[in-house]
């Protein structure tokens, strides 16, 4: 027994040491960094200013963002799992739709404003039936767009999982018992694949919170994010203790985000096993 206490200790260095260099010791560094101003002396006005309207607007135009790509990535998604599940070769189909994620994000991005542009072949097909030659780039729509395609596959992923993994015969019973295709839906496929959509929801929100590139590229700044103005504060005002509690907070949404889902999932645990 204490040989084995010692392995699993042993074991567990390489683990902490990653932690440590690469979690702690950066978050560490951004709260300290949080707490200093441009002459770098020590304020609190850096969190004083990130609740001003001005940083309170850019939050929740993250929030709403974020939510935009998430909804219609599931909305996407989940129909497309679903669909997977059901063909014969599955598998094969599933990495045919992971390997754009494979892709440079930014060779992803410059073929989309190849696409996207006023003489690209998007343009060209409306001009061919019609509509004209429309600005499709630096909008909100080829926002959310690029970047719900950019993030498909990290929701079709779990989705697909918790959807093979379901019990085809809790969906016969269901259709047995009268249930129709909506009521098996509903009541048996939904709930019993809610913890892949879960984790589909934290891979896709939480990195949408924190787009920077896209919005610099495909909506020409015309979109300001979370990781826009981090990357503003950083780079351009070299102003790092803002860019810092920006960060901060960013960091203190993302675990909120985490520890709502995982408790929604340690409750339904719970809950299952007391029946």
């Amino acid at each position: 027994m204490k040989t084995n206490r010692a392995g699993l200790r042993l074991s567990m260095v390489p683990y902490s040491l990653w932690i440590l260099l690469f979690v702690i010791a950066p978050i560490g560094l951004i709260v300290y960094y949080s707490f200093f101003n441009l002459s770098g002396d020590f304020t609190l006005d850096n969190y004083k200013n990130f609740f001003t309207s001005v940083y309170l607007k850019l939050t929740v135009s993250s929030f709403w963002y974020a939510f935009l790509i998430t909804f219609f990535s599931l909305l996407i998604s989940y129909p497309t799992a679903y669909f997977l599940t059901k063909l014969k070769h599955k598998q094969l189909w599933l990495l045919l739709i992971i390997i754009p994620s494979w892709i440079n994000l930014l060779l992803k991005t410059y073929a989309f404003i190849g696409l996207m542009g006023l003489y690209g072949p998007v343009n060209a097909l409306l001009e061919t039936v019609g509509i004209g030659k429309q600005q499709i780039l630096f909008t909100d729509f080829s926002f959310v767009f690029v970047s719900v395609y950019i993030f498909i596959p990290f929701m079709i992923l779990p989705i697909f999982n918790a959807l093979d993994k379901l019990n085809p015969a809790l969906i016969d019973a269901s259709r047995d018992l009268g249930a129709n295709a909506w009521t098996t839906f509903r009541r048996v496929i939904w709930p019993l694949t809610l913890n892949g959509v879960k984790s589909g929801i934290q891979v896709v929100f939480i990195p949408a919170l924190s787009l920077f590139m896209i919005t610099r590229l495909i909506a020409g700044n015309k979109v300001i994010t979370l990781g826009t103005a981090i990357e503003q504060q950083f780079l351009v005002t070299q102003n790092w203790g803002m860019g810092s509690t920006i960060a901060v907070f960013l960091i203190l949404f993302m675990v909120i985000i985490l520890l709502l889902t995982t408790a929604n999932e340690r409750g339904m645990a719970g809950s299952g096993k007391k029946r």
